[in-house]
């Protein structure tokens, strides 16, 4: 029989990741990346000692009262809105995420989402395939310009900075942002950006990029109310999680073109998308692949091994997002 500690890896990952944990490990993987209920995650969890997660997991009091030696959750994210922070604290289960690792891919796709949004490149796309490009119109699919625009950002950590630096660097934009705390004014230099209140930002911005972290404080940041506030001309993106924007008042506004246009990579309840943002044109939809590069998927797999393997190397986790 092994000593090496237990670990369960939740979905399938990189195998040269799961490789380099047997060496420290008894692992027991998914490599038909099976989606187990919570009973089966219950079930499989009742012998290990750690887990690798990856955001899709809810660890909850439930689950670790059925996981009675289990020490540490690794999550294959930097979002760790799966986990129920204070009860893992409570049963002594370590939680760790993986920051930094995908800050500027993340980056490049909210930028790249925002322009798809303003360039209204999915429904011109669509348009195409479905043969109705018969001739060119002065209006033709006639988006808003990104250059020379404002761009508001909510919640400025590492990818809102990246974002705001993209923008004002690159394309010569005024960049406002709200944040729960404002940036040292170095870095608010550095990234050309001005802090101003979240109705003055969703008044005043051309397009609004939504990258803050998930908390029940957080829910619904935009909702009906907010979205009201916007230009009619103005776009949202969210990169951020769902449930930070209230999708049923989303689809309705976008219906009634009260906002131009929205791009969103998360939702409430995914991979369950409200079904009237499928059905209107103006709107931008992606699986959640913000950090989807095949270099930075690797890098946020090695982290949440290192995370696991100096855990039980006794050097404590990388990047907890609890104390125990």
């Amino acid at each position: 029989m092994s000593n090496k500690p237990k670990i369960l890896v939740a979905r399938a990952i990189f195998a040269e990741t799961v490789d380099r944990l047997r060496q420290h490990f008894d692992v027991q993987d998914n490599p038909g990346d099976a989606l187990w209920t919570p009973a089966e995650l219950a079930q499989r969890l009742a012998d290990k000692d750690g887990l690798l997660s990856t955001g899709s997991q809810r660890i909850d009091a439930a689950l670790l009262a059925a996981a009675p030696r289990l020490k540490i959750v690794a999550n294959m994210a930097v979002g760790y809105n799966n986990f129920d922070v204070q009860a893992m604290t409570a049963a002594g289960v370590q939680g760790t995420n993986t920051p930094d690792v995908l800050t500027e891919t993340t980056a490049d796709f909210g930028f790249a989402l925002l322009m798809a949004t303003a360039r209204r490149m999915t429904e011109s796309e669509h348009y195409l395939r479905a043969g109705k490009w018969t001739q060119w119109r002065y209006d033709m699919f006639a988006g808003s310009d990104i250059h020379g625009s404002t761009l508001g950002i909510i919640g400025m950590g590492r990818i809102g900075q990246g974002i705001a630096k993209r923008g004002a660097h690159g394309f010569g934009m005024k960049v406002i942002y709200h944040n729960r705390s404002r940036l040292a004014p170095a870095l608010e230099a550095e990234c050309k950006a001005t802090y101003v209140s979240k109705d003055e930002l969703l008044r005043t911005a051309d397009h609004v990029v939504l990258v803050l972290p998930y908390t029940p404080e957080a829910h619904h940041t935009i909702g009906s109310a907010e979205l009201a506030l916007m230009k009619p001309t103005a776009t949202l993106v969210n990169i951020a999680r769902g449930g930070i924007v209230d999708d049923a008042a989303l689809a309705l506004a976008l219906k009634d073109r009260r906002i131009a246009a929205a791009g969103l990579d998360v939702f409430e309840g995914e991979p369950n998308v409200y079904p009237d943002l499928l059905t209107v044109p103006n709107v931008v939809l992606t699986p959640h692949i913000a950090s989807a590069t095949v270099p930075t998927r690797r890098a946020m797999a090695d982290l949440a091994a290192d995370n696991l393997i100096a855990f039980f190397g006794g050097r404590g986790p990388l990047t907890p997002v609890n104390k125990i």
